[in-house]
């Protein structure tokens, strides 16, 4: 996959960037998502571990360099423990929006001031690196609906596709509903679980944790 030095939240917030909406990709949804690219990039390290269901700290004193993935690990440590689902959802926002930072920091996205209604000052983020951002979306779509054979896609990258699936992103286009295919994406977790026990069974917890989350947004106002 192209943009090699990104991580994996970073790069599943860069695919929920809609070129044509620069603000659709900052909704609690993609929050979700960009908290659950994060806790997997962390599972994938082994600095949180799975104890019967518990995000749990494998140390006190492991870091990783990237200042999202730390600042996770802090607030982890730091907190009451809860479970993986929990954390999904938990000061999502706060993850997103550190990752979105680096994004612009590196020059993916771009912050341009603006005003709401011509008065109150606002920051709306719009890609600049359009070509990197629209490879990034073909390589997921290809790893979401083959033709590339599951044992021939990196750890990493199956990740980014078995969640960018589960929030039902919308560049997937048909795929998000067809080709996002029971026994492929099963495939496609278990192709991130071999060097990490139990990543599998975290990844599922967190996929089934977004999905949940999208229905829930898209889902009609209740009667």
């Amino acid at each position: 996959m192209p943009n090699g030095s990104l991580s994996l939240p970073a790069r599943l917030c860069l695919l929920a960037w809609d070129p044509a909406r620069p603000g659709a990709g900052d909704t609690a949804r993609h929050h979700h998502l960009v908290r659950a690219g994060a806790l997997t990039e962390l599972a994938r390290r082994g600095l949180l571990i799975d104890d019967e269901g518990v995000a749990t700290p494998a140390d006190l004193d492991s870091r990783t360099g990237d200042a999202v993935l730390d600042g996770l690990l802090d607030l982890v440590r730091e907190s009451m423990p809860h479970r993986w689902r929990t954390w999904v959802r938990r000061h999502a926002r706060v993850t997103f929006d550190a990752v979105r930072e680096q994004l612009v920091a590196e020059g993916y996205l771009r912050a341009r001031k603006k005003r709401v209604l011509g008065v109150f000052p606002s920051v709306e983020y719009v890609l600049a690196r359009t070509a990197s951002a629209r490879v990034l979306r073909e390589e997921t779509r290809s790893v979401v609906a083959g033709p590339v054979p599951v044992g021939e896609v990196a750890e990493r990258d199956a990740a980014v596709a078995v969640l960018a699936c589960a929030a039902d992103l919308r560049f997937l286009g048909p795929a998000r509903r067809g080709a996002c295919g029971e026994d492929r994406l099963t495939e496609l977790a278990g192709r991130c679980g071999p060097a990490v026990p139990g990543l599998r069974g975290i990844l599922a917890e967190l996929s089934g944790a977004v999905g949940a989350e999208t229905a829930r947004a898209v889902a009609p106002a209740s009667r």
